[in-house]
């Protein structure tokens, strides 16, 4: 087999697929812009969500594309893994096909099997395939039409008692099916005994999972119901990094020539020989894998801040700055390695290559700006570690403590302290976030312009259940800010916003007239009148008609988190026993805070029974 470059496997895959009825679809951006569930995109399945569920129909039934995805919080969060092992990215792509009613199991097999044995020239010895446990269809299609051996097709899975292997589900309900793995045997000599069989993949070094072909036929209800769906639907997901690992003969994603140049100019940056490298190999991963995601963001014009998207960028980059410093770079660095990520991608992701000047300016600065406080801050949590010693903790306020003054992420603490065997209390962490909050808001309230005309005024809300985007609203009142300090504040009388209450932040968005917008970044109750607190740019005035447009992204998963508050407070009462009263609670859109009094710390094992 010859080695293949991944930007050569990644263009043959669409080629492929193309040849045989399927149109070439772009990627979508990586920040999740129509799914409110999600923060970024993270698998080739979220642009495809509508037209798998039925909801949406396009002008093709079969696609193929290779998506960018970062993983990096909610359920699919491999950031704490970075840099640890060959095969955890923060950003990767996968390459898909897609079937939407029209072919199923048998070709989505076929396919696979002829793009990696003929095309790309695999040994079809060393592939081996997983399947649900009860998939007949797809035992019989492996063995009798493809020939692979029996032994060769290990079942897997059983939803009936929990184990979801090799059944996959976009969630708790909707469309579901069963799947089917591709596993490469790296060689019995790094088998690990008996039970290293194909799905042990990330246990057992001999295989490695690298495509997932998933039939989706079953529409699943919230009782676990399963009952076939309209029309059936092929999703695959193949690792662009784990395939090219394969293809180039190296054991690590790292080792393939997506990471490798970018290495090589750390190496030369530093002035590193290939001995040290290797030392040092953790912290070369981290900063390699974080050149891309950072690259890919600030290329998608999302910018360092403290709050969703901008934050995870942030954490990324000052992660990445830490694993420079304990390389020793004392200067800025990762200008150097993004511009290896534009050179290596550029060609498949154009805007890369456009936003150059932009990408390499916006991480120099806030590499700056952190490096200025990062030494400070380091000998504070070095202060802290040796205070309470191996297998102690660190107390949720300093932790917060070095968030505010220092700009240190709370898993970069986490990660630094864990480093000396010490670990950090999270939930006090979080609820000195939360208290910062509330001190926030009430100063941002205290400042607001309110006087005798705005007290009269009523709003109705109309957010739920209808459009995030209304038109034809007419402004009550505006008042301009006394000091760049504070907020400027319009009144609607009809709106879609949600006002904070109940423990639920407000709403965010914007409102658009003839001519201005207030950028909104709070809504707040004043009185009948709802307030929404921004930016304004240009003008807008009483009687104007304009168009409000909420931050969905940013609603339900406010709203999401606030129905998860209800359910921790039932699961607290039925474990804890009807003390666990609510004594309060902060409620976002990335997480929650639920309060409640307790005259001792609440045992782990009740705390495991409540989650």
């Amino acid at each position: 087999m010859q080695p293949i470059p991944a930007a050569e496997l990644r263009e043959r895959y669409q080629r492929f697929f193309e040849a045989r009825g399927h149109t070439r679809v772009p990627p979508a951006p990586l920040l999740a812009r129509d799914d409110p569930t999600l923060l970024f995109v993270n698998s080739g399945m979220v642009q495809f969500k509508r037209v798998l569920t039925g909801e949406e129909k396009r002008d093709y039934t079969r696609a193929v594309d290779a998506q960018p995805c970062l993983r990096v919080a909610g359920k699919h969060n491999d950031f704490e893994e970075v840099g640890r092992t060959p095969r955890h990215q923060t950003l990767f792509e996968m390459l898909g096909n897609w079937s939407f009613g029209d072919y199923f199991k048998a070709e989505a097999i076929h396919w696979a099997w002829e793009f990696l044995t003929d095309d790309l020239g695999i040994d079809p010895a060393r592939l081996a395939a997983t399947i649900y446990t009860d998939d007949e269809d797809a035992f019989r299609i492996w063995t009798e039409e493809i020939g692979l051996p029996a032994d060769r097709v290990v079942r897997w899975g059983n939803i009936a008692v929990g184990d979801d292997h090799n059944f996959w589900q976009m969630a708790d309900t909707g469309p579901c099916g069963p799947c089917s793995e591709l596993h490469y045997d790296r060689g019995a000599e790094l088998s690990e005994g008996p039970e290293c069989i194909p799905d042990h993949s990330e246990t057992c070094p001999r295989w490695l999972e690298f495509w997932n072909l998933v039939f989706m036929q079953y529409d699943r209800a919230a009782d676990g119901t399963l009952t076939p769906l309209p029309f059936k639907s092929v999703d695959t997901g193949m690792g662009l990094e784990r395939t090219a690992s394969i293809l180039q003969g190296v054991d690590s994603n790292y080792g393939t020539d997506l990471f490798v140049p970018i290495i090589e100019r750390l190496a030369a940056f530093i002035g590193h020989d290939p001995e040290t490298v290797e030392s040092e190999r953790f912290s070369y991963q981290v900063v390699a894998d974080h050149s891309r995601a950072m690259t890919f963001l600030i290329g998608e014009e999302i910018n360092p801040s403290n709050e969703g998207a901008g934050y995870v960028l942030r954490r990324i980059m000052r992660r990445a700055v830490r694993h420079g410093r304990l390389m020793n770079i004392d200067r800025p660095f990762l200008s150097e390695t993004c511009g290896v990520v534009i050179d290596i991608m550029g060609d498949a992701y154009p805007y890369l290559e456009k936003r150059r000047d932009a990408i390499l300016a916006g991480v120099e600065a806030e590499e700056r700006k952190f490096s200025r406080t990062l030494e400070a801050g380091s000998e504070r949590l070095a202060q802290l570690v040796e205070g309470v010693g191996r297998g102690g903790s660190i107390a949720g306020a300093d932790a917060f403590r070095l968030h505010d003054t220092f700009g240190f992420p709370i898993d970069l603490t986490v990660e630094i302290a864990a480093d000396s065997g010490v670990g950090v209390d999270r939930e006090g962490f979080d609820a000195a976030m939360g208290e910062q909050r509330e001190r926030s808001r009430a100063v941002r309230m205290s400042a607001l312009p309110v006087d005798d005309e705005l007290a009269k005024l009523q709003s109705e809300f109309i957010g739920y259940p209808n459009e995030t985007r209304v038109q034809g609203l007419t402004v009550s009142a505006v008042r301009q800010p006394a000091t760049n300090e504070q907020p400027a504040l319009v009144v609607l009388e009809r709106t879609p916003f949600y006002a904070e209450g109940g423990g639920q932040i407000g709403d965010r968005g914007e409102l658009v007239g003839p001519g201005g917008r207030l950028v909104v970044e709070d809504t707040q109750r004043m009185g009948t009148a709802i307030a929404h607190l921004g930016r304004l740019e240009g003008d807008l005035s009483a009687g104007d008609a304009v168009e409000a447009q909420v931050d969905e992204r940013r609603r339900w998963g406010a709203a999401r988190n606030h129905t998860g508050t209800h359910l921790l407070h039932r699961a607290l009462r039925d474990v804890i026993g009807e003390q666990a009263k609510q004594a309060g609670s902060w409620v976002g859109p990335d997480g929650l805070r639920f309060d409640f009094p307790a005259s001792a710390p609440t045992p782990r094992d009740a705390l495991r029974e409540v989650e």
